[in-house]
């Protein structure tokens, strides 16, 4: 049987589930704080060098200049001024909007300074330890920490274990344990050391730890425009140009016609014509999709790691702790050959004394609560020696007065048992694969003593999966994502729990090389892969994956080669992720799908109002009856303005995700925001023409 990489259960410090904040997350608009600070960075955006980035506003912005040097040539033209206020009030909408995106990240990063206290280290040098500023430290220096000392960088653990308080990072009250080897090592700089003694490796230049980059992440510092977003960006700035060309055509039309357009005029048809709603809104989009990640505990390294995770096509997910529930728990004992359950659970029990695993531990509870054998100790048996369990081996078990007593995988067992000249009970291996083949996990339990080597039985491990996995799993499957779960386990267990789980396919006896192997296959056929790890073993997987998960418990290897890092350390939510990823693309569509619908009757209330006194029959365009030309223009400048304010709690809350194919998903953003982008502003127009009306004056 081929070497595999076990599962790994779940560690005691993974929270049970992400935490959410709907309310906080949507409410951004409407917290007064946050409006008021958020004014003057809305103004500040008002710089040219800063404007110019979105073509779009960039124009919005020239033209607001431009009426406004033309009013103070015209002090008395009241339209002209009106037009002038709008339209700077359009700039400033748009400002804001991206302005309270990335107010709720400043606070967020407020938080995370506080936390990034400057520190004094005790370095290591030889034996000594000399006393050194955090920001001294540098890659490869050994620091010490103890209970009570703040952790001065990033790093891993190299010596020792230690309870570590994580609440300044992930929010989590409950403390962590920390050690060196294994997958928990990873420390990180701004937490808090409990308990215990340890040795920390910085593995991180000052300026560039983990929460220096959280704090440029939420802050926008390091938000760079995703592809999508940049295409989108230039068709904007393509159909800006284009109807710039259309209006700067005008004037010798309306000259050739008899009548005058002001430049006041054709910048408020012009604003109204090129996509200011989604120009003011998309890089506020961006920046909340990002900042819903951030309000779920995801470090996501670059914008384009969130886009990837909506495109994501293929799922990998670890079968232990996110499948299932993780904590394999014994079940029932199975003799074999004619030996009774007395004698499997005594040999059961003696065995799993020096697996300090929650299955081997399981082991020894059962023996006690179904068949009344009294828990043991180590410590009562002085002669005995023990054997731990390796990845090599695959067993675990002791040899005492003259037994020898191994537990472990069938395959293992049952070389052993041969190597010995033993006996293998024909049953066994029967009985073994119906255990597989019902999703459980068989552990044969072997005794050598006066009568020989041979398998006494087999214990039933039982790992369930967790409620509401398959609902999820259909979700994702009418979203066009496919499942596959990875496991060590072997084909058959592997299999029945694939069944249960309502996944679509399954990797058994999973190694890296395996992992790297399916990633790639599945890219070479044109999908984005998603995938979860926390192992130094994971760290190819995760760099080769489309979006890579690190767990925040994980290795700093797994954390550096993945594009996110769940601070919660929750397998699960790598299918939130998707949905945020997807949530991101469908508020942006949806936006981009209502900016363009509502332009249509902005030209039914300016071309109207434009040339119905020259040419009468275009009158019958007016189908709002609007109530004279100077106030179809206004309505429409003022329309334009209002909707991108209107629309902000939408671009930070997000469009509602709902896991439905792509063409059901079209129909609906046609339906609900074209058709609503082109009724909506025929309404709003009309209203606002019914109250400019009453104006006088105007």
């Amino acid at each position: 049987m081929s070497t595999v990489t076990p599962s790994r259960a779940p560690h005691s410090d993974v929270p049970a589930g992400p935490r959410t904040d709907e309310k906080r997350v949507g409410g951004g608009l409407f917290d007064s704080k946050l409006l008021v600070t958020s004014l003057p960075d809305a103004f500040r955006k008002l710089d040219p060098r800063v404007m110019v980035k979105s073509p779009v506003m960039f124009v919005v912005l020239v033209g607001s200049v431009l009426t406004t040097v033309f009013s103070f040539k015209d002090p008395g033209d009241w339209f002209g001024w009106t037009i002038s206020a709008w339209l700077w009030l359009t700039v400033v909408f748009a400002n804001l909007a991206e302005a309270v995106a990335e107010g709720r990240g400043k606070a967020q990063a407020d938080t995370l300074r506080r936390a990034k206290a400057d520190t004094m280290a005790r370095r290591l040098d030889g034996a000594t330890e000399e006393p050194v500023p955090g920001t001294a430290l540098r890659v490869g220096d050994l620091v010490v920490c103890e209970a009570g000392d703040t952790v001065p960088g990033d790093g891993d653990v190299v010596e020792g274990v230690a309870s570590v308080d994580e609440s300044a990072i992930t929010g989590e009250s409950a403390p962590v344990i920390r050690e060196s080897g294994g997958d928990r090592s990873a420390v990180t700089g701004g937490t808090k050391v409990l308990s215990d003694r340890i040795v920390v490796k910085i593995t991180t230049k000052p300026g560039e730890t983990f929460i220096d980059r959280m704090i440029n992440l939420v802050e926008g510092a390091a938000r760079q425009k995703t592809p999508n977003e940049i295409a989108l960006n230039i068709l904007l700035a393509s159909l800006t140009i284009v109807f710039l060309l259309a209006v700067a055509t005008l004037p010798p039309f309306a000259d050739y016609a008899g009548t005058h357009l002001s430049m006041v005029v054709l910048v408020a048809l012009l604003v109204c014509l090129i996509p200011t709603t989604i120009g003011a809104l998309l890089s506020a989009i961006g920046i909340a999709g990002m900042d819903r990640l951030v309000q779920r505990n995801v470090l996501a390294m670059s914008g384009r790691a969130v886009e990837a995770a909506g495109d994501v096509s293929t799922l990998l997910l670890d079968k232990t702790g996110t499948i299932t529930l993780g904590n394999r728990r014994a079940a029932e004992f199975v003799p074999v050959g004619g030996a009774s359950e007395a004698e499997l659970a005594d040999a059961a029990q003696l065995s799993s004394l020096a697996d300090e695993t929650p299955e081997g531990r399981s082991v020894v509870v059962l023996a006690k609560e179904r068949y009344g054998l009294r828990e043991r100790h180590r410590g009562e048996l002085a002669n005995a020696e023990w054997i731990t369990f390796t990845a090599q081996t695959r067993m675990s078990g002791v040899d005492v007065e003259g037994r020898k007593v191994r537990k472990g995988a069938a395959g293992s067992v049952v070389a052993w048992v041969k190597e010995r000249g033993g006996t293998v009970a024909e049953d066994a291996a029967t009985r073994a694969d119906r255990i597989s083949e019902a999703g459980g996990t068989p552990l044969l339990v072997a005794v050598e003593d006066t009568e020989g080597a041979r398998v006494l039985g087999v214990v039933h491990l039982k790992d369930v999966v967790k409620d509401g996995m398959r609902e999820r799993f259909d979700e994702l499957r009418r979203m066009g994502i496919r499942t596959v779960m990875i496991t060590g386990d072997n084909p058959l267990t592997a299999k029945a729990i694939a069944e249960e789980a309502g996944v679509d396919d399954f990797l058994a006896e999973a190694t890296p090389e395996d992992k790297m192997a399916l990633i790639r296959t599945e890219q070479a056929g044109g999908k984005l892969v998603a995938m979860t790890g926390d192992g130094t073993n994971d760290a190819p997987a995760l760099a080769q994956a489309d979006v890579g998960v690190a767990m925040n418990t994980g290795t700093s290897a797994a954390k550096e080669a993945g594009n996110m890092v769940d601070l919660d350390s929750d397998p699960t939510k790598l299918i939130e992720i998707v949905e945020i990823g997807k949530q991101l693309l469908i508020t942006r569509g949806a936006l981009t799908t209502f900016s363009i619908a509502n332009d249509v009757a902005k030209y039914f209330a300016i071309i109207p109002a434009l040339f119905a006194a020259v040419h009468p029959g275009l009158d019958k365009l007016n189908i709002m009856q609007l109530s004279s030309p100077d106030s179809a223009i206004l309505s429409a400048v003022v329309f334009n303005a209002l909707v991108i304010i209107a629309l902000v709690p939408l671009a930070l809350r997000g469009v509602r995700y709902r896991p439905v194919s792509a063409d059901r998903l079209l129909r609906r953003n046609l339906g609900v925001y074209g058709l609503g982008g082109l009724i909506a502003p025929f309404i709003g127009i009309k209203i606002i023409d019914l109250i400019v009306s009453l104006v006088p004056g105007l």
